[in-house]
């Protein structure tokens, strides 16, 4: 009878399947410099003060996760969950920040825009713009409890029904959404302002749409008509 094989006669340890599915940062680190890059180019009125801060600190925070986490995102660590909410938190605030203070500037009549509506059209579609990454980083970070998560436990019970998670004829089966899936969600949200080919199953997705759908509206509502009355 063949002995066992001792530990000297194992195979070389390799990486996991985490490390494997774990996404890379790319996609993410685009979003988040696209939103730097937005709120610089919004006007100086909209901007936090001095223009810098906002890009220093978001490009600061992105350094900090992809140090403590490089190659593909899949370390599960606390203190990497906080700086990537606090990140989206920022990158949240922010804008919202515009949002309030251009919806205000329409409502009171503020003469910023009196007679430019392309002015007025392009700092609406920056602020509609950073919405739409702004959810689609929270959707990417709530969902199954994040990316490294997710690269670990890909069956874990989700916030989102993707597509592909019901067609398995067309996708793996430990087929997890990426950042790419969430934008895209995002994206639809703020347009259809309604659920598209992507449904929420968990009550805190549900209402996270509905604000996105609601903040969305709002502003393209009163940019597009305050502009319209301009052309006028």
């Amino acid at each position: 009878m063949r002995p066992s094989p001792g530990p000297a006669d194992q195979p070389p340890a390799t990486a996991g399947p985490a490390a494997a599915r774990g996404e890379h940062w790319w996609p993410v680190a685009t979003a988040i410099a696209t939103a730097a890059v937005l709120h610089v180019a919004l006007p100086a009125a909209y901007r936090l003060d001095p223009a810098w801060v906002a890009p220093a600190v978001m490009f600061t925070l992105l350094a900090v996760l992809i140090a403590g986490d490089p190659g593909r995102i899949d370390r599960q660590r606390t203190w990497l969950r906080v700086v990537t909410e606090a990140l989206i938190a920022f990158v949240t605030v922010s804008n919202l920040y515009v949002g309030v203070r251009l919806v205000a500037d329409i409502l009171s009549n503020n003469k910023l825009f009196a007679d430019n509506a392309t002015g007025l059209l392009a700092t609406g579609g920056v602020a509609w713009a950073t919405n739409v990454i702004a959810f689609a980083l929270w959707y990417w970070d709530l969902d199954r409890g994040g990316a490294a998560a997710r690269a670990h436990q890909p069956s874990a019970k989700p916030a989102f029904v993707f597509p592909e998670m019901q067609h398995g004829a067309h996708a793996p089966a430990d087929w997890v959404p990426h950042f790419a899936d969430y934008l895209s969600l995002a994206f639809w949200t703020a347009t259809a302002f309604s659920p598209t080919d992507v449904s929420a199953i968990r009550r805190w997705a549900k209402l996270l749409m509905m604000a996105e759908a609601a903040t969305s509206l709002v502003v393209a509502a009163l940019v597009i008509a305050r502009a319209i009355n301009i052309l006028q």
